[in-house]
């Protein structure tokens, strides 16, 4: 399959996912309002803005990810549709946080961000299995990059004086993700909501690498 139509597919579900982010603040102020209701809302704003830029940098990801490659096969399918699956899911932890972060149904809040933290740890482990499958198969997806150039692009973290424990930039946010769950488990879902929010951050500056051209990849030195 040509990569544009799989591309094409992944960018209308992330448009569904993010859209449906506004029905969480559909809500807000349906009784009296007053300053004093908009402002007791944070919750709501605050998962919000959280989750549309988490899905909007995903997007941003997603399409560096497939612009190295013109060609789909099944394998690869199959990763990006279950990387879709908790793309769309997003907005059912935001609404679960927004509801229970305060308020009367604040009891709530530590199962609600520790749901929120378990989708993102999926998408993330999907993200790095879709990378890695293509840099195994850069040759049969049509990338204009060898399989050396494509690992040696990935910007890591660590040096040469400990390559055992250089690990890619990229995969970081695993870690991230899996510390806001705890902290949520721990009892501070807001603070586990921050961290989210500092994770989409992160990413906005810690992308995958751009594709290079085929002149680009000639040029490149020979693997020692």
């Amino acid at each position: 399959m040509d990569s544009r139509r799989a591309e094409s597919f992944s960018d209308g579900v992330f448009a569904v996912a993010i859209t449906l982010l506004v029905f969480n603040l559909l809500a807000i102020g349906r009784g009296a309002l007053s300053y004093r209701s908009l402002a007791d809302a944070w919750p709501q704003y605050a998962a919000y803005v959280v989750s549309f830029l988490t899905i909007g940098i995903m997007w941003m990801n997603h399409h560096t990810l497939f612009g190295h490659v013109r060609l789909i096969d099944r394998p690869l399918l199959v990763l990006n549709l279950v990387l879709l699956m908790g793309v769309v899911a997003i907005p059912f932890p935001t609404a679960l946080v927004a509801e229970h972060l305060t308020g009367p149904n604040a009891s709530g809040g530590q199962p609600a961000a520790v749901v929120y933290g378990i989708v993102m740890i999926v998408i993330s482990l999907f993200y790095n299995a879709i990378w890695e499958y293509l840099v195994r198969h850069a040759g049969a997806l049509g990338t204009g990059a060898t399989r050396r150039l494509l690992r040696e692009s990935m910007p890591m973290l660590g040096g040469k004086r400990l390559p055992g424990l250089r690990v890619p930039r990229w995969s970081i946010g695993l870690g991230g993700y899996l510390a806001g769950v705890v902290v949520a488990l721990a009892g501070f879902p807001a603070w586990a909501l921050a961290i989210y929010g500092l994770l989409a951050v992160f990413y906005l500056f810690n992308h995958l690498p751009e594709p290079v051209t085929a002149d680009e990849a000639a040029q490149a030195p020979p693997a020692p």
